[in-house]
């Protein structure tokens, strides 16, 4: 349940008599908190957290380590992948790939004690030596848990014991285009829908599929897909699916698939990848890309989406997600393999307020005004968010180099990914 609801519904509480407005009016206010605590500090549950944006607003953090870095809970191997952990009711789970073999396994997260795993046979080879592993991060919601595949199967499974409820070959189904990585979209649950990046023939280039079966529930554009995952947001009192395709940023309606808006957006070269997720600010959307696409705020309306301002030489995400703190973006800007820049921009206008040249490249998340920032040579630092500068606080080697994946934050712990492992850090604040 969300603030939107309750605008809706209060006018209804309002004709009722006062008993029954006082119990009703308790009862809507305990579920209201009870969505608020759940969405800011216990549990990660998809990519990029409980929003959707990288942030999180409720975990207090403890940003002065000792020398040697925050405790280490627990650590175990794991199969190579990019796709991140997500955590929900204290219940972790990771996509993996061993052999020829894409697993999902599910751990206590307070122990990293393995609790189920579930696999498949996969063949998936990267033409470019990348690795083999699933780049997509699961999505757990209501009891469900759901994977994509580099050879792009969808399937959900039962989130407590792993067993399979239903799968999709979207290749066979749909036929979209191999890409350079594989497939990548990590899954968006939407209500009693699951919806996906595609890029499928015959219209199907984003698909809602049913979250209790997997039959398709609507279908909607011919563009090939990106790297990027779509995002959902009440923006000007109407609920918008969000996806960054091959060659657009197109805004639909999550329920019945209907296309509001197609925003031309894309790379100047066919050779190249759009990954960061669309961030929602209000009624405004950043959209980010390298390979010459660069950055771009968009304003959201009844019509076109209106520009506010674009550039290639501001915050250009290879990768990374950028996030938002009061009125300024923190991101990477740059290619991955040329060395990025850590910036942070200023929303409304674009102009870089500091920048960290040749930082490299990394993960970027939001917890209660800090920082996490895990760069691939697995540093975590923790900095606040402020414009006047990048202050680090502390900083510490918790994973070997080559470190790609999104980490997660669960009731102030952190969660990350290695080539080979996988590490629970203690971020609680001390009294």
């Amino acid at each position: 349940m969300k603030l939107g609801f309750w605008l809706k519904v209060r006018p209804l509480v309002g004709r009722l008599p006062s008993i029954m407005r006082s119990s009703l009016g308790l009862r809507l206010a305990l579920v209201i908190c009870s969505f608020a605590r759940s969405a800011c500090g216990g549990d990660w549950p998809q990519f990029l957290g409980p929003e959707r944006n990288g942030s999180c607003s409720g975990a207090e953090l403890n940003a002065s380590w000792p020398k040697e870095g925050p405790a280490v809970v627990w650590k175990t191997k794991v199969g190579e992948g990019f796709g991140g952990p997500v955590i929900a009711t204290n219940r972790l789970v990771i996509f993996e790939r061993s052999g020829d073999k894409e697993i999902l396994e599910a751990l206590d997260a307070q122990s990293g004690k393995r609790l189920w795993s579930f696999d498949y046979p996969c063949h998936y080879t990267d033409d470019f030596g990348r690795g083999n592993g699933p780049r997509a991060t699961p999505a757990i919601k209501d009891g469900k848990v759901f994977t994509f595949g580099a050879e792009g199967t969808l399937h959900c499974l039962d989130f407590s014991n792993g067993k399979k409820i239903w799968a999709v070959d979207t290749q066979k189904q749909f036929a979209p285009a191999k890409g350079f990585f594989g497939v990548a979209c990590s899954p968006l649950v939407e209500g009693d829908k699951v919806l996906m990046n595609i890029g499928g023939r015959d219209g199907a280039g984003i698909v809602a599929f049913s979250a209790k079966d997997g039959h398709v529930v609507w279908k909607a554009t011919d563009d090939e897909a990106s790297y990027s995952s779509p995002t959902v947001a009440n923006i000007r009192d109407k609920r918008y699916a969000l996806f960054l395709t091959r060659n657009f940023l197109i805004g639909l309606d999550p329920e019945k698939g209907n296309v509001f808006f197609q925003f031309p957006w894309q790379p100047a070269i066919h050779a190249s990848v759009s990954a960061a997720t669309p961030l929602v600010i209000d009624d405004m959307v950043f959209i980010s890309a390298s390979y010459g696409a660069g950055a771009a705020l968009l304003r959201i309306g009844e019509k076109a989406p209106e520009k506010i301002w674009s550039g290639d030489d501001i915050l250009s995400n290879h990768y990374a997600t950028s996030v938002h703190h009061q009125g300024y973006l923190y991101g990477f800007d740059g290619r991955q393999e040329q060395g990025c820049n850590l910036r942070c921009v200023e929303l409304k206008t674009g102009k870089i307020r500091w920048s960290e040249d040749h930082f490299g490249a990394g993960t970027i998340m939001l917890a209660n005004g800090q920082l996490l920032i895990l760069t691939e040579k697995g540093e975590l630092i923790c900095a606040p968010a402020t414009a006047e500068g990048f202050k680090p606080k502390a900083r510490a080697q918790i994973l070997p180099f080559n470190v790609r994946a999104y980490p997660a934050i669960a009731d102030r712990f952190l969660y990350a990914r290695g080539p080979d492992t996988l590490v629970c850090v203690d971020l609680r604040k001390r009294p």
